[in-house]
């Protein structure tokens, strides 16, 4: 597979939506069809196969035009430039001509995307086996995503799973107005972030399940954090309420959101606790309410998944956390480093 790094430009020539779904890091998407026409040119090949390249190649001509009229420009004439769609045939031949025709240096990625994914499925099966994974593990609330934020800025590795996930990794976690990457995305930017990582130095993560939302941390990730060194997390109860009251604003702001969202585990936790949630809720109760949730669903059903994922957790080290503010985090973070994380 290309160096990636090594082209001034990486055009993606596929569909918007295609280009959504998953792309290059760093490529800029200058489809030939947009959605719409690329849903109208499949449609017609089924039926009139020349007809529909003749409409494609019309829609593709005109799309090109204006991409080298409002795009180009601001990329150096000069500059070496990649081309890929989704198997690497028409669509990038129609721009790989056109910009040879002008001058550029131009290059077709072989395979298009789809080899490119079969490329980053391949790498997801080695990459993360080349780590020593230290894991921090704590109940929700308990600060470990601040501490993780406070280690980078210490200056260890720190590879953040709920960041590429955008998600909170709880049934709660969805981030506001921010929708997740589709699986093949959250693969393509694990992969990224892996690439930056240094083998000879620990690479920071936190505890997770399978799933983060909606995508899953691939098998053999999983694996090599499950061998790596656990360390425990712990705030009061106090700490934890209000980081929660911080991080879940909008849910403080919205308690029958919250309510929602938590309506399908009423089964498990029961109705008579369910009961007290909304009466906490609806007298917006809300640290109260934040407590409740913790002390009776949280911790024992995180009890009971970090000792499926990790049996011996509880002889890991401890560190208690008496300060969630980011200066308090990163001196925290800065005697970890010092203690485990001698090479950084």
């Amino acid at each position: 597979m290309h160096d990636f790094s090594s082209y001034d430009l990486i055009i993606d020539a596929r569909s918007p939506r295609e280009f959504e779904e998953d792309h290059i890091p760093g490529a800029v998407n200058m489809p030939v069809v947009n959605n719409d026409e690329y849903a109208e040119v499949g449609t017609l090949h089924r039926t009139d196969k020349m007809g529909a390249y003749s409409i494609g190649v019309r829609y593709s001509l005109a799309n090109i035009a204006r991409h080298l009229s409002e795009d180009l420009p601001k990329y150096p004439k000069d500059g070496k430039v990649l081309v890929y769609c989704f198997r690497g045939g028409k669509r990038s031949k129609l721009w790989v001509d056109a910009l040879e025709t002008i001058g550029y240096n131009v290059q077709k990625l072989p395979g298009g995307w789809k080899a490119y994914r079969r490329w980053v499925n391949e790498q997801l099966e080695t990459a993360p086996t080349k780590f020593e994974y230290h894991v921090l593990s704590s109940p929700t609330g308990c600060g470990k995503t601040r501490l993780l934020y406070a280690l980078r800025e210490a200056g260890c590795q720190v590879v953040d799973l709920e960041a590429i996930a955008r998600h909170r990794g709880s049934i709660i976690g969805a981030v506001p107005g921010t929708p997740q990457p589709s699986q093949k995305y959250f693969d393509t930017l694990l992969l990224e972030e892996l690439a930056k990582c240094d083998p000879t130095r620990p690479v920071w993560v936190e505890a997770e399940s399978k799933k983060i939302g909606n995508v899953q941390i691939p098998t053999a990730m999983l694996d090599s954090m499950r061998r790596g060194k656990t360390i425990r997390v712990h705030a009061d109860m106090q700490q934890r309420v209000e980081l929660w009251r911080q991080d879940y604003k909008h849910f403080e702001e919205d308690p029958e959101g919250l309510l929602e969202r938590l309506r399908f585990i009423r089964s498990l936790v029961g109705g008579k606790e369910f009961e007290e949630w909304e009466q906490l809720a609806a007298e917006r109760k809300m640290p109260e309410l934040f407590e409740r949730l913790m002390r009776n669903h949280y911790d024992p059903a995180y009890r009971r998944s970090i000792l499926r994922e990790y049996p011996n957790i509880d002889a890991s080290p401890l560190i208690e956390l008496h300060d969630l503010s980011p200066a308090g985090l990163l001196e925290v973070a800065k005697k970890i480093r010092a203690q485990y994380d001698r090479k950084a």
